[in-house]
């Protein structure tokens, strides 16, 4: 089993959109000593899936709300708890006439959108008398008591429900990763619960020397430390690692010039360090372990180094945190291959949802079979009645033609009419 992997996106996704719009801090770059350096000045990057329900909702109003100039113009004045409290939701009132024709649209649609899940999830059941108003309380990114106008608290709303479901986002992928590790580890011993002594003997060496040559990789850099940005600067960049500077550094990675380094520049920043531990034509490594990996490096470095929590770098940020004295004298990184993944209770816990879930899922197809097979018989019954009524149709017929009557036709009228 595999589960995909989902980029990360930050947990203030709308913050972040928002305050995309500020500039970055303008740096003097050779870029003649850059590997593949591509202009981005005016180039627009569009920011991933979050995986939330109301994804492309989340986007469009995003996407209407930047073309308000006075609106733009209050963002590049606000902090992130101004836009996270709710104040900068107040300004929507002052923004033109256009807009919020179009924000009105956007979320008339989204109910339309919402009532057609609620019934066609409702409609699957066969269930009527549906109260879509109750329903939509269970939507917490817009006002559904208000269907028709998009208002300052729908902004309000939007804001706070991304941010909490975001928050969560890491834990959730945390969580599933677990689940993933447990389930391999699951399949494995029931694999070797169907060997004989022998071949359950080979099994057991082959994956202790796999494990072993997966452990046996060069050594990793602490994320975030000098060494581990100045291996990038130099086999990423191409540049002279004698000439390291934090600044230049900052500039290059912030990718779409935004004046911040997010949570997907910070990982990019970690794929020299994943390379020296995982390949992928290598059967002893997992792609996706890798993928938590990179999770855990990011989380990490955004720990040590975002100060404010709202998960952007700064450049201020960036250089206070390359003054610290665990940037240039890390502690030693731990990769998951050094680590438990869960416990033995754990897994047995597992083990019993398991079970459990498939005893679930054997009753109920026990449950389809039996439905299946009464549908057959009343089938079966239905098509012997049928050609016991056609063999009676056929008999009175006969009768009749023995009698000299005409046949008759479906209706009981005659075929053909006797001579007079």
């Amino acid at each position: 089993m595999r589960w995909r992997t989902i980029p990360s996106q930050y947990c203030f996704l709308l913050v972040t959109c928002l305050l995309a719009v500020f500039e970055a801090v303008p740096i003097d770059i050779d870029k003649t000593k850059v590997k593949n350096t591509e202009p981005v000045e005016n180039e627009k990057i569009e920011p991933p899936d979050t995986g939330l329900y109301y994804d492309e909702y989340l986007k469009q109003v995003i996407d209407v709300l930047e073309t308000d100039k006075h609106f733009r113009e209050k963002l590049q004045k606000a902090d992130i708890e101004e836009i996270k409290s709710g104040r900068l939701s107040k300004e929507l009132d002052l923004v033109s006439h256009h807009v919020r024709t179009k924000l009105d649209e956007l979320k008339r649609q989204e109910i339309a959108r919402l009532r057609m899940l609620i019934k066609a999830k409702l409609d699957s059941l066969q269930d009527v008398g549906i109260d879509h108003q109750a329903l939509l309380k269970q939507f917490d990114h817009l006002n559904h008591m208000n269907p028709d106008t998009f208002e300052s608290k729908d902004l309000d709303m939007l804001i706070k429900a991304a941010t909490s479901d975001l928050e969560n986002y890491d834990k959730t992928r945390h969580e599933e990763f677990k689940k993933y590790e447990m389930l391999k580890e699951h399949e494995r011993r029931e694999y070797l619960k169907t060997l004989s002594e022998e071949k359950r003997k080979e099994e057991e060496s082959k994956f202790q020397e796999m494990k072993k040559k997966h452990e046996n990789h060069p050594k990793v850099n602490h994320p975030g430390s000098k060494d581990q940005l100045k291996e990038v600067w130099e086999e990423a960049d191409g540049l002279d690692p004698n000439d390291f500077e934090p600044k230049t550094f900052f500039k290059l990675h912030d990718v779409n010039n935004d004046g911040f380094l997010d949570e997907q520049e910070l990982e990019a920043l970690f794929t020299k360090e994943l390379e020296k531990i995982y390949d992928p034509k290598n059967e002893e490594d997992d792609m996706i372990e890798m993928e938590e990996e990179r999770l855990r490096m990011r989380e990490h470095v955004m720990n040590e180094i975002d100060v404010n929590k709202d998960r952007l770098v700064t450049l201020e940020e960036f250089l206070r945190a390359t003054e610290k004295k665990e940037f240039l004298e890390p502690d030693s990184w731990e990769t998951l291959d050094q680590q438990q993944f869960f416990t033995e209770e754990e897994l047995k816990e597992y083990e019993n949802q398991i079970s459990l879930q498939e005893n679930e899922l054997k009753k109920k197809a026990e449950e389809l079979q039996k439905q299946k097979e009464e549908l057959q018989r009343q089938h079966d019954q239905l098509e012997a009645q049928k050609r016991e009524y056609y063999q009676v149709a056929q008999q009175m017929e006969q009768k009749k033609l023995q009698q000299g009557i005409p046949p008759s036709g479906p209706a009981g009228e005659l075929k053909f009419q006797p001579p007079i």
